[in-house]
């Protein structure tokens, strides 16, 4: 190579090392838009809520939540998986859209390992099997047990067709035999009015929204979805402890840019939801909700999301369900 193309070249790198600066240096410069594919309401709406308020605190400038329900999310993801790569769009990335919704739709608008630079986990929480006060039901057994004498009898209310209460309620179903009915509706938002109203008899739940319900005795919770025990409720014993072993079904949250996004971007916004999760505010908030901070970093989030998407793949295809 000739001295003179080394120089060029020295000199286009040090220009772009300098420009690549300035955008991290300078961004954000306006307001960013941060996708929610549920309802208002629902869990990944309240986490993306507390998340994109310190956001605004840390950034300097507005994160304004727009929620994009439907189609357990896709809606959201093909949205953001089609948006300028510039910083200005985040997903509020879910288990469902992420991990679920590749097994379930034959054809989606965004390639959630192709499409999305993750920038960091926020939380993880598990999900409580609830159930209307007028069932006659106080354990898991009895549940099951009812369910069993009255097949068909009992409708469940899910945040939609594939959704992650969806999914939890199908591996319960595969792995007990029980015939429960499918009421689907668009996010928790609208499916917990009509539990609550007795429209429907159980749900798989996310904790921020089933909780506050289980604490004023509207509802009575049942079993908890994950490995184990939360520390917000911890007398409630997990769905194996109460008679299937095995179950497990959690629920995770993060944020994700679309794929190109300048790398100091992604960079700047991790730093700033690291330090937004170590804040003891945001930790107490998250821990009344029974959900757990995270965050990492964007690489490890990529792994966790890709060993997500095999793992729901897995039980997908054993359970044997499509999206409709």
């Amino acid at each position: 190579m000739r001295v003179g193309s080394l120089g060029f070249l020295m000199q286009v790198a040090a220009g772009f090392a300098v420009s690549t600066l300035a955008v991290a240096q300078t961004y954000p410069t306006k307001p960013i838009r941060f996708v929610v594919g549920f309802t208002a309401g629902g869990a990944s709406d309240i986490t993306a809520r507390i998340v994109g308020q310190k956001l605004t605190e840390h950034l300097g400038q507005p994160v304004i939540i727009d929620n994009r329900a439907g189609a357990s999310g896709t809606i959201a993801g093909g949205i953001v998986a089609k948006a300028p790569a510039d910083g200005y769009t985040m997903l509020a990335g879910a288990t469902s859209i992420l991990a679920i919704n590749p097994a379930l739709y034959a054809k989606l608008d965004y390639d959630t390992l192709r499409d999305f630079s993750p920038v960091s986990q926020t939380v993880s929480m598990p999900q409580l099997l609830v159930v209307h006060p007028s069932v006659k039901a106080t354990t898991l057994k009895e549940l099951l047990a009812l369910a069993k004498a009255k097949p068909g009898e009992l409708n469940y209310s899910s945040s939609g067709n594939g959704s992650s209460s969806h999914l939890a309620m199908e591996l319960l179903k595969y792995m007990t035999g029980i015939n429960v009915v499918h009421v689907p509706f668009k996010g928790s938002g609208q499916a917990m009015p009509n539990l609550l109203a007795g429209q429907v008899q159980l749900v798989f739940d996310p904790m921020p929204t089933s909780l506050p319900h289980v604490k004023s005795g509207r509802l009575r919770a049942i079993a908890i979805s994950t490995a184990t025990r939360s520390p917000a409720i911890p007398e409630l014993p997990t769905v194996a402890e109460a008679g299937v072993p095995g179950y497990e079904s959690n629920l995770w949250y993060g944020v994700l840019l679309p794929v190109r996004t300048p790398t100091v971007i992604v960079a700047k916004l991790n730093q700033a939801i690291n330090a937004i999760l170590r804040e003891s505010d945001v930790g107490e908030r998250f821990a009344a909700l029974g959900a757990e901070p995270r965050g990492g970093t964007s690489v490890e989030f990529r792994e966790y999301i890709g060993a997500e998407l095999i793992k729901w793949n897995k039980v997908i295809k054993a359970v044997g369900i499509r999206a409709e």
